[in-house]
């Protein structure tokens, strides 16, 4: 049986990939909303499900690369490729209508810049207080505070390391998380309770997944709006993550 399945799988290994993550997809949303009420989002929940996932594979197989040292689940290491991930990125960029970025307004710019640099700085402080003070992982770990997608992509850019990459996906991992719980509860202190502010917040916070969820659980009238810059703060992160964060970081550190 288990030879019949290992030959299936590797003869159709991109389709058994997507069959795994579209498992994990159904289950993660049923957990969302089952046990979490929605506050938690979905995709939140694949990602600790997919690291942990990849932890086992790496025990139980003794190789580097997770599930994918499984033969059974090798096309996973297709599906997650970088290929496929850039491609995805590129491809939420350039799905925003730019006019609307506009009709935010200069607050909805300015919200984007701030949560940018202020989300990069804190991670770049958390790296250093750890002892990754090199350029190369302070701007990778700082760049997944921005969020769990442009961590990655600027550390393949620049050159990190697995591990220094996995630990800026940990660390917008956390935020996403945070932004989902906290939003409700934080809303009504900070007048969150109309479609500006939601611009702003979406701007600020950045993470999608967050937001969103965050949103959702406050008011689901907002999600469109917050969502708007959140989609540009991840598309202008992958961009500046890269190219000028990473020359300042490696001006100040050398």
């Amino acid at each position: 049986m288990y030879e019949s399945m290992l030959e299936v799988s590797a003869k159709y290994s991109l389709v058994t990939g997507f069959a795994v993550i579209g498992a994990t997809m159904w289950f993660s949303y049923w957990a969302s909303g089952k046990f979490t009420n929605g506050r938690v989002h979905g995709s939140a929940i694949a990602i600790m499900l997919g690291l942990f996932m990849a932890y086992l594979g790496g025990v139980f197989s003794g190789g580097q690369k997770g599930v994918v040292d499984l033969p059974l689940l090798s096309g996973i290491g297709i599906l997650g490729g970088t290929m496929l991930r850039d491609f995805a990125i590129v491809a939420t960029g350039f799905g925003v209508n730019i006019e609307e970025l506009k009709r935010a307004g200069s607050a909805g710019v300015m919200a984007l810049v701030m949560g940018i640099v202020t989300s990069f700085v804190a991670g770049v402080g958390i790296a250093a207080a750890f002892g990754y003070t090199d350029a190369v992982s302070m701007t990778t770990i700082g760049a997944g505070a921005i969020t769990y997608i442009v961590g990655p992509v600027t550390g393949a850019a620049i050159g990190a390391s697995s591990e220094v990459m996995a630990l800026s996906i940990a660390a917008g991992l956390v935020k996403s998380i945070l932004v989902m719980i906290a939003t409700p509860f934080v809303a009504p202190y900070i007048g969150l309770n109309n479609s500006r502010t939601a611009v702003i917040f979406g701007g600020l916070m950045g993470t999608s997944s967050g937001v969103a969820a965050g949103l959702a659980a406050t008011d689901p009238k907002l999600v469109p709006y917050g969502c708007l810059t959140a989609a540009f703060y991840t598309a202008l992160g992958c961009l500046l993550g890269p190219s000028l964060l990473y020359i300042v970081i490696r001006g100040i550190a050398g």
